[in-house]
């Protein structure tokens, strides 16, 4: 009886188990290959805050440049880019090149 249930249930698993298997992980695969609309909704939401921050940011330096002339050498000196060019070039990667009239509504 063992002899027949083996190579029925090695079989099964060959024609049945394993495509199954090959074709489930590769439709998560595509699916996880691209952006959702949530998460492209959340990455503009962070842009904006992003952008928000550093404008806030800039108004603090100009704050503490009025005060203090010596804190506006030093900070010029170590001058780091802004914080919009660096989320620009992150995203830039992940934003389909279909949608390039969000990517200019951004600029």
């Amino acid at each position: 009886m063992e002899d027949i249930l083996v190579p029925i249930g090695v079989v099964g698993m060959l024609f049945i188990g394993l495509p199954w298997l090959i074709l489930h992980y590769s439709t998560q695969w595509k699916r996880a290959g691209s952006i959702t609309r949530e998460d492209e909704d959340l990455l503009d939401e962070l842009y904006d805050t992003a952008r928000r921050l550093d404008d806030r940011m800039n108004t603090i330096e100009r704050i503490m440049a009025a005060d203090n002339p010596e804190w506006a050498q030093e900070r010029s000196i170590r001058d780091e880019p802004r914080i919009e060019d660096q989320m620009e070039d992150r995203l830039e990667g992940l934003m389909p090149e279909k949608d390039t009239a969000r990517a200019e509504r951004r600029r």
